[in-house]
Parts: C-alpha cells; structure tokens; sequence
C-alpha cells in the first residue's frame, strides 16, 4: 500500500462535484486518518453542486469548501482502491488497483430531495469499504 498502515481510495465521477465529492466526505469523517482520501473527476466541474452541500449539511459534514479536481494519472498510481461512480471509459487503468464501480444515480441538476436518498447509499457503501480496508474494520 502507498503509506504502511493507511490504505488511499479515490473516487472518481465526471464532475467531481456530487458523488465522488460525498463519497470523500464521508469516508474522512467516518474512518479519520486511518485512511488517504482522494476525489478527481474526468471533466471537473466549476463548483460543487449546491444539492449536494446541502444534503452533506444535513448529516454535519461541510464540503462547501472543496474544489472539484481533474483526474490524473498520478493520482490513480498513489492510489490502492479506485471506485468509479460513472466515468467510464475515461477513468484510467493502472494494474495492481482494486477497481470498483459504483452505479450510483447523478446528483447533476438534482434538488436536495433527490440527493438524500444518493447521499444514504453512499454512506452505506463507504461503511461496508471501512470494514474491508481498514485494519481494526471499525467505521
């Protein structure tokens, strides 16, 4: 792995500006330093999507501050899990990865509403994955 006991995600979505962005949130919230935390999207966008921050507001955690980020190839290399949320063929393939993809609905022009029940599948998932990666399994 990158760093000897923390394990990297990152997750990647086109716009780096709803699912990956919660997907991030959660699992610094939920497993802290235990692991490194990355999100990039194939085509970033400008902000990330209102809905969005608000929704993550609603559980306590403020991403109104994050920036959606380009996806490079340095940072799937420094990463040991990838979970793709719909980027398909744009997201790049390093061997010695674990991949997963996450068929999640886009958040993109959804209303607060909407991304709930998004953000609730998201925090499931990242709590199943801190169980898989983690060393103690404990979210």
């Amino acid at each position: 792995m990158s760093d000897t006991a923390r394990p990297s995600v990152l997750f990647v979505c086109v716009h780096n500006a709803g699912r990956s962005q919660m997907a991030a949130a959660f699992l610094t919230h939920l497993a802290g330093d235990r692991v490194q935390v990355r999100s990039a999207g194939s085509n970033p966008a400008d902000t990330v999507n209102p809905s969005v921050v608000a929704a993550m507001a609603e559980v306590g955690i403020d991403v109104s501050a994050e920036v959606p980020k380009v996806l490079t190839p340095d940072a799937v290399q420094a990463s040991d899990v990838v979970i793709t949320m719909g980027c398909g063929d744009t997201c790049p393939v390093f061997p010695g990865k674990r991949y997963l993809d996450w068929q999640l609905t886009d958040p993109a022009g959804q209303g607060v509403e909407a991304v709930r029940p998004i953000r609730d599948e998201i925090e499931q998932r990242i709590r199943g994955l801190i169980s898989e990666i983690t060393p103690t399994g404990q979210p």
